[in-house]
């Protein structure tokens, strides 16, 4: 039995998004079997943002179903049997397989559209630098967004949420400077053009570090957030998760 919450998602309309040249309502978190399309499942101003752009920039059909965090959907046990970690974002390939994990899902895009060259050549010292800093996106700040957004979860019934929230928001603005220093294309990670790994550095940037430090202390990841933000295919993506900011 579906809970009240994910009964009226199922029976109204989700999210539309971008699919194909065109914009399509998808229901629910329900899916008929393979079909020519991906589906997303996520919400606004999350990680979904890179996955439709790498999507986009791939030239991929996709559907976009919201799961709803206002409501808690993804607590639900309905959206647990997509994902067991009761998390967003997963991708929903067209042969009705499921994907988590923002960086495993962004190298899965770029493994499946070769020709739209989304990292660089296999076995090439550029793909190494961006695995490198995919991986440290996913290990090194991911987990503590988390923190930052819900401090009472890790501090402990006998803990001070917002000591553990401020550590946390600490350690992000750490790791954003690690990679500012780091950024050696103008505006990309590397010189050679843009990535998954800028897509990912673009959509993660945008979170816990607060945006006037941010601009202070980062105008490499401020550039280079407008520079995916200016991307033709990316940009419609772009304002629907974070409007008109860069």
């Amino acid at each position: 039995m579906l809970s009240r919450a994910i009964q009226r998602r199922a029976c109204g309309p989700s999210t539309v998004a971008f699919a194909g040249g065109a914009w399509h309502i998808v229901r629910g978190f329900s899916h008929p079997g393979p079909s020519m399309s991906y589906t997303v499942y996520g919400t606004r101003r999350s990680s979904n943002f890179s996955i439709e752009a790498a999507l986009a920039l791939a030239g991929a059909n996709y559907n976009f179903v919201d799961v709803d965090l206002d409501t808690n959907a993804q607590r639900e046990e309905a959206w647990a049997r997509i994902n067991p970690t009761k998390k967003i974002p997963a991708l929903r390939l067209p042969g009705g397989e499921i994907v988590t994990e923002s960086s495993a899902i962004l190298l899965t895009i770029a493994d499946r559209y070769p020709q739209k060259k989304l990292l660089p050549p296999s076995g090439s010292a550029e793909r190494a630098q961006c695995f490198r800093w995919i991986a440290f996106f996913a290990s090194e700040i991911y987990p503590m967004v988390e923190i930052v957004d819900y401090p009472e979860r890790f501090a402990g019934k006998s803990g001070k949420p917002e000591e553990t929230r401020t550590l946390a928001r600490d350690r992000v603005r750490e790791r954003f400077l690690i990679f500012e220093n780091a950024i050696a294309g103008d505006p990309w990670i590397l010189k050679n053009g843009v990535t998954v790994a800028d897509l990912y550095a673009a959509n993660l940037t945008r979170w816990s570090a607060g945006d006037d430090w941010r601009k202070r202390n980062c105008p490499k990841i401020e550039k280079l957030a407008a520079g995916i933000a200016a991307l033709s295919e990316v940009g419609p993506i772009w304002k629907k998760h974070f409007g008109g900011a860069k």
